[in-house]
Parts: C-alpha cells; sequence; structure tokens
C-alpha cells in the first residue's frame, strides 16, 4: 500500500474513533468525511500507478536496433 494511502487510512480510522468515543453525534459528518478521504487517496494511487505504467510503455519500443549478420543467425528458428 501507498504511503499517503496509508496516513489517510490512519486518520480516517483515528477520525471515527474520536467520533464514536467523545461525540456521539459526529458520526454523521465523520464517516462520509473518511470514506471521502480514503477514496480520494486510491485514485491518486492508482492515477500515479497508471501514469507509471504508461512510462514505462513509452520507453519499451526500440525500432532503431540494427543487428549484425551474428545476430540474425541465432535470431532464425530452424
Amino acid at each position: 500500500m501507498w504511503g499517503l494511502t496509508t496516513v489517510v487510512g490512519a486518520f480516517a480510522l483515528a477520525l471515527v474513533v474520536m467520533s464514536l468515543t467523545f461525540m456521539g453525534g459526529a458520526v454523521v459528518v465523520a464517516v462520509p468525511l473518511a470514506i471521502v478521504a480514503v477514496a480520494i487517496a486510491t485514485f491518486m494511487d492508482f492515477t500515479r500507478r497508471r501514469k507509471t505504467a504508461q512510462s514505462i510503455h513509452t520507453h519499451q519500443q526500440d525500432d532503431g536496433v540494427e543487428f549484425t549478420e551474428r545476430d540474425r543467425r541465432t535470431l532464425v528458428s530452424e
């Protein structure tokens, strides 16, 4: 799990536990706020992972590779 997601999840859990412990009516605010915070952190994590995967795929193409005659002989299946 990504670091920011862990921190946001811990904060959300602490917010919900504190609202249950100290202020009974605050659950109405704390639970939706915690869900929104975790959803935003998850979205940011997925976006970062998608961008990383796309950058790997763009660097993966090697169209300008030149093979020597010896390379061509080893690439041919017999």
